[in-house]
């Protein structure tokens, strides 16, 4: 949702730093790539016990993945290499979160586990709808909006951070809504594709 609804808030800002990494010879794949390293290291920082600097990498590392697709649009180098490994990369970045949140707490293992299947089943709906529906917006693939995007995700792992302590129910109020955004988008997937077939 917020993704959706607010990046156009900050597209000028991603745009600029977007700029000043091409000028010096940063490659969009090499950004893809710096933000997936910094959001593993934030997540291993975190099983070591520094919450912080986990939260400050972990934000960083959107930053970086927001900035990568403005520097593809910007050099006319949007591509479907890009934009599996972007995604991919995405990814592994929350798989290395949520193991480093079952290694620290592990009384929260089958809420984490939950919280895995239901953004498995997400994502699911998501890349299958990116396939089949037509795309109308500046990404290279149809992004389908949703109440849970990226942003809102970086969001819940900062409170699971901050209170690693509720880890349990905090990872299942994520998966629950997740869920929700899965079906919503889902719902809204068969709709248009409905739609399309009658005609």
């Amino acid at each position: 949702m917020l993704d959706t609804r607010g990046r156009k808030y900050f597209d000028r800002i991603f745009d600029k730093i977007g700029r000043s990494f091409l000028k010096i010879g940063f490659m969009p794949t090499h950004i893809t790539i710096i933000a997936a390293i910094v959001g593993i290291v934030g997540a291993v920082s975190f099983s070591f016990g520094k919450f912080i600097l986990s939260i400050i990498l972990l934000w960083i590392s959107g930053f970086l993945d927001a900035v990568d697709g403005s520097m593809a649009r910007q050099s006319g180098k949007v591509s479907e290499i890009g934009t599996l490994l972007d995604i991919w990369l995405d990814r592994l970045v929350e798989i290395s979160y949520i193991i480093s949140f079952a290694i620290v707490c592990n009384e929260a293992n089958f809420s984490l586990m939950i919280l895995a299947c239901t953004i498995i089943l997400s994502m699911t709906v998501f890349l299958t709808s990116g396939m089949l529906l037509e795309n109308t917006g500046i990404k290279s693939f149809h992004y389908q909006a949703g109440l849970m995007e990226r942003t809102e995700g970086f969001i819940m792992f900062t409170f699971m951070i901050i209170f690693y302590s509720y880890m349990k129910i905090l990872a299942f109020i994520y998966a629950v809504l997740i869920l929700y955004t899965a079906v919503q988008r889902l719902y809204m997937a068969i709709k248009v594709l409905g739609g399309n077939n009658e005609k």
